[in-house]
């Protein structure tokens, strides 16, 4: 029988024996130990786990993401480009060589998915808070118990990692895998991906709510604008924060080639 996307029947070592062997190879250590693997929520694409190891006799933490047999939410940006945690970890690694962006130390990544049975990477744990999605964080949550200057601070220090990210030179970063060969980057191109996405998730049935949003935005088409890498989910959510500063960038599955705005 034929497995889902990503996955694969795991058979020999247990998963925490294979990701310490794992581990030991890319960090590099003598005698890594997998302690506890610990299933994190939040998310709705890779699943997220926090790992607790011993390396060479030192407490330290990770975080695996691990890919999921369900399909992508997101559009597929260009060909080949349907396995969401290797998007992650190709972006992360551009970003990491070519700006000061917050990151999670990135440690690896694996596309066999019989070392623990999907493809995977990991990096670093970065401690921190992060704003909640039920309850809404503006009326739940450390943010909502801010002080004003505190949420001034906070959104103002997110919008220029946001803006740091936007000013990232794409192409010498070598970005041009998020673009197919043969079209034009921009926000008309994004439209019709997420036009042909949302047709196929349909499947037939009807939405006028959307029908409507999408001939908008056909009549209204923005003027171009300058090309950019864009993060495609960019949240205070998707950040950890540490005294109302953004201290790591998190969830790179929609990034994409388009305008800022």
């Amino acid at each position: 029988s034929s497995s889902p996307r990503g996955t694969s029947e795991v058979r020999g070592p247990s998963p925490s024996y294979a990701l310490a062997r794992w581990l030991e190879r890319r960090l590099p250590a003598e005698q890594v130990e997998v302690r506890e693997i610990v299933k994190l929520s939040g998310g709705y694409s890779a699943e997220t786990l926090r790992v607790e190891a011993s390396v060479d006799g030192r407490d330290l933490r990770y975080v695996l993401r691990r890919e999921v047999p369900e399909p992508s939410v997101y559009p597929v940006q260009a060909p080949g480009l349907d396995l969401e945690i290797e998007i992650q970890w190709r972006a992360m690694s551009g970003l990491a060589r070519a700006s000061q962006v917050p990151l999670a130390p990135l440690i690896g990544f694996e596309p066999d998915a019989g070392v623990i049975g999907a493809p995977f990477f990991v990096m670093g744990f970065v401690d921190g808070l992060v704003p909640s999605v039920s309850p809404p964080y503006p009326s739940a949550g450390f943010f909502a118990e801010a002080k004003p200057e505190q949420r001034r601070a906070m959104l103002e220090h997110g919008l220029s990692v946001l803006a740091q990210i936007h000013a990232v030179d794409w192409r010498a970063a070598g970005f041009e895998w998020l673009v197919t060969p043969g079209t034009a980057a921009g926000a008309p191109l994004q439209l019709e991906l997420w036009e042909r996405y949302a047709e196929r998730e349909l499947a037939g049935r009807e939405h006028p709510l959307l029908a409507r949003g999408l001939a908008w935005l056909h009549a209204h088409a923005p003027p171009a604008s300058p090309l950019a890498l864009s993060w495609g989910d960019s949240r205070p959510g998707n950040m950890i924060w540490q005294d109302f500063r953004c201290a790591c960038v998190t969830d790179f599955e929609n990034v994409a080639i388009g305008p800022p705005e």
